[in-house]
């Protein structure tokens, strides 16, 4: 290969982990967990599912948004180390779905979660957050109402909105990391942002001694209520991840479906999640937005996704990078939040309506209704420590509603 060739590969790898990287250290930075160890489980993430899929998809892995609220509640109720174990054995649903598709193809997704079932479970995502993001834009500190976080969080929030609408090319695929810095700059220029994280940290660290002086990494322990409850979870991004190779699929004119199969590019994911969970990430999961880029640029290459995969790897040891990181004033995400979760939850309205669901139907009243109010309300169904809850009890709820309740003639 020319090194013209290689060189243009390489800048086109290192775009593609770019477009990735906003959403890719918001799931840690909301969450507690480490950005820098997201940044190296998405790079070895990737490259695990490229050496399964022996690199014939153009996909990179990275933070999925469906845990965000499940690792939020999970730190609160059981600790780090329990919920990195949930997190961790949410891993099995991949390999369950994996070993189902290849037993009985494609179609065994649509029969057991259909979009009456996942398009509400999406819903629930989204909406169990917004108290949270709401909550992000009141104040720098977590203190009393201060309207300059309110307006330094409506300026990132109008900015993504401006760059999803108007954004053309490039622009158009990072409206997280342009809004972002639109907060960053507005919150420097009111003496909001503390450079002590950076000019105290070193140019090159080990994330794991970073994050253990932080409190926020513990090794996994697996608590039998912490699995319960974050293990159903994973329907979410699995079911996002289908959608997913359809999309990339109808982009690149192959269908990566039957080569190499959906049952590797499941098994891709959940063995990329069970080794993020291990070392403290957050679990990984397709993203879309590179699958866009992708499609923008018409270079359906997985060695460019290998090359985003090593710059990941390599920033993670960027000490300075992960303590710029941490210095992003709350509000700043707090209004890039607004959008992002409301979109998360407009997704599973826009399955039911692109799947043409009858809602007129009380059948499918009844199931959408229920699985809102339990997940929502987190009802909690169990004994001792056997109990499921939330998202992941409104999932399974879900799931055996549809297939119980009779279809109507």
């Amino acid at each position: 290969m020319e090194p013209k060739n290689i060189s243009k590969d390489v800048l086109l790898g290192a775009q593609m982990l770019f477009v990735a990287f906003g959403a890719l250290v918001l799931v840690p930075l909301l969450t507690g967990l480490n950005p820098s160890i997201a940044l190296f489980t998405a790079g070895v993430g990737t490259l695990i599912f490229h050496l399964i899929t022996k690199s014939s998809v153009p996909i990179f892995l990275a933070s999925s948004f469906a845990f965000i609220a499940p690792i939020q509640v999970g730190i609160t109720q059981f600790g780090v180390g329990a919920t990195l174990g949930g997190l961790a054995s949410a891993s099995i649903v991949y390999f369950l779905l994996s070993f189902l598709v290849k037993l009985r193809g494609v179609k065994i997704i649509e029969k057991y979660l259909p979009p009456i079932v996942t398009g509400p479970v999406i819903m629930i995502i989204g909406l169990k957050l917004a108290p949270v993001a709401v909550g992000m834009t009141k104040s720098f500190d977590g203190g009393a109402l201060d309207y300059s976080a309110v307006f330094v969080a409506l300026v990132s929030l109008f900015i993504t909105v401006v760059v999803v609408l108007k954004g053309k090319g490039l622009l158009q695929l990072i409206p997280i990391i342009t809004g972002i810095i639109a907060g960053y700059i507005i919150s420097l220029l009111l003496g909001k942002v503390d450079f002590s994280p950076v000019l105290n940290s070193d140019w090159f660290a080990i994330p794991w001694v970073t994050a253990i002086n932080e409190g926020s990494f513990e090794f996994p322990i697996f608590d039998i209520a912490a699995i319960l409850f974050i293990l159903p979870v994973a329907i979410a991004p699995a079911i996002e991840h289908f959608g997913d190779m359809i999309a990339i699929s109808e982009a690149a004119g192959k269908d990566y479906l039957e080569k190499p199969g959906l049952h590797k590019t499941l098994l891709g994911d959940g063995v990329a999640t069970l080794f993020a969970s291990m070392v403290g990430g957050p679990p990984n999961t397709t993203y879309s937005e590179v699958t866009g880029a992708v499609a923008l640029i018409k270079r359906f290459e997985p060695k460019l996704m290998i090359i985003a995969a090593v710059f990941a790897i390599f920033l993670s040891f960027f000490g300075k990078l992960g303590a710029l990181l941490k210095t992003i004033p709350m509000p700043v995400m707090g209004g890039i939040m607004i959008l992002l979760f409301g979109m998360i939850a407009s997704i599973g309205i826009s399955s039911l309506v692109k799947n043409k669901v009858n809602m007129s139907e009380s059948r499918n009243l009844v199931i959408v209704s229920i699985i809102l109010v339990f997940g929502i309300g987190d009802m909690v169904l169990g004994y001792d420590e056997f109990q499921l809850a939330g998202i992941g009890l409104a999932g399974i709820i879900g799931v055996l509603l549809n297939i119980l309740l009779p279809k109507n003639k």
